[in-house]
């Protein structure tokens, strides 16, 4: 019979998995080119541009609620912190991802409409205002040092296989720094997130069954 607690553990799972399937999506989906020409604004004005940052967004999202299952599953003193910590840093995250979604998908329509790629250095005005910046870089920080506090929790735990957190910790360590990749690192750095995100939802699933 399927208790409450395993239900919510296992809706947990997926989210955890959703989220590490849809950071792969990001970079795969998201078209990239020399953004201060006109093929970087018709690479910024796509549908595609818009659906890459949408599944961030959303991964975002389902990691907190993967962390607050996984803080039920183990109930260890690191996990109600890592589950804040991480909460604060999607929160200070996500307003930076809507200025990439729709901001500059804005930018980029107009530039195309006028004909005109100086229109495009409008979109570093939001990447690096400070308090944009500020926001961001703080955000992705908390973010890494939430998971790696939930990893440790799994290494400590005992419940799940103890490596089953380090690739989705080592995900968000590097979230900021894949940004100065290639195309290739950053579709490297997804598959990390993809493979943390499914091997821990994978070892949550298995502790509620046993």
């Amino acid at each position: 019979m399927t208790t409450p607690s395993s239900s919510r553990a296992r809706l947990g799972a997926g989210s955890l998995a959703a989220a590490g399937v849809l950071f792969l999506l990001y970079p795969l989906v998201r078209p990239y080119s020399d953004e201060t020409t006109l093929a970087g604004a018709q690479a910024m004005a796509s549908s595609a541009w818009v659906a890459a940052h949408l599944f961030a967004v959303v991964g975002f999202v389902l990691l907190t609620l993967g962390l607050l299952a996984l803080h039920r599953v183990l109930d260890r003193p690191l996990t109600l912190p890592a589950v804040v910590v991480t909460w604060i840093g999607v929160g200070l995250t996500l307003p930076y991802y809507g200025a990439e979604v729709f901001g500059l998908n804005v930018i980029a329509r107009r530039a195309l409409q006028e004909q005109d790629a100086s229109l495009l250095a409008l979109a570093d005005e939001f990447r690096f205002g400070p308090a944009a910046v500020t926001m961001f870089g703080g955000g992705l920080l908390l973010l890494g040092v939430g998971v790696v506090l939930a990893a440790v929790a799994i290494w400590r735990s005992g419940v799940l296989a103890r490596w089953s957190g380090v690739p989705l910790a080592a995900g968000f360590i590097l979230f900021l720094p894949q940004f100065f990749g290639s195309p290739a690192i950053r579709i490297a750095h997804g598959g990390l997130i993809a493979i943390g995100g499914l091997w821990v939802a994978v070892e949550m699933w298995r502790a509620r069954r046993t």
